[in-house]
Order: structure tokens, then C-alpha cells, then sequence
């Protein structure tokens, strides 16, 4: 199975944004791209900003077997689609979130 893989992370945040906190994407797997497998999205965070972005995705009805990783993590070879977003300062996870 070919995996695609797409980060969006530029060379900086690859040395800021460490964290990864990831999910299966229940609505995106098993169709499309998926049809053979599942789609994995994580979005790339400071260490410091790990748990208020676990919360978002946590909340989020569509992921599953959401979990805090680190930037060496590897989706199972089930996964077809693996998309990894950059969190960053205007990001939705972080609105209330202490500074």
C-alpha cells in the first residue's frame, strides 16, 4: 500500500512544532483515497501547547484513538492517507488556551 503523506510544517516549524497529537479520521477513512484503508490526521504543536490541542481534537466527534506522539511517529500500514497541519498562535485549538 502506497501511503500518501503531506506536512504542512515549514523547516522552522519542524524544529518548533515537535508534538504531534493524532487521530484516525473516521469520516475521511474507508472512501476516496481511504476506500482500502484509513485516514490519519495529526497536527503539528509546541510541547506546551500539546494538551490544550489534545483537547480539540479529543472533542472533535469525527476522531478516534486520538493520542499525543512525537515527531518520529509512524501511521500503521492500514493508513492510506496521513496529513499532518501546523498548529499555530490563531489556531482554533488554542482560543482560551493560557499563554
Amino acid at each position: 500500500m502506497n501511503m500518501v503523506r503531506i506536512d504542512d510544517r515549514t523547516d522552522e516549524q519542524r524544529t518548533t512544532h515537535v508534538v504531534l497529537v493524532k487521530a484516525r479520521d473516521n469520516f475521511m477513512s474507508g472512501w476516496g483515497q481511504c476506500r482500502n484503508g484509513y485516514s490519519v490526521a495529526a497536527w503539528a504543536c509546541r510541547p506546551q501547547d500539546a494538551q490544550a490541542v489534545h483537547a480539540w481534537v479529543s472533542a472533535r466527534d469525527e476522531m478516534r484513538y486520538v493520542a499525543v506522539v512525537g515527531d518520529n511517529y509512524r501511521p500503521p500500514r492500514t493508513t492510506e492517507h496521513y496529513h499532518i497541519y501546523v498548529v499555530g498562535d490563531n489556531h482554533r485549538a488554542l482560543e482560551g488556551a493560557a499563554a
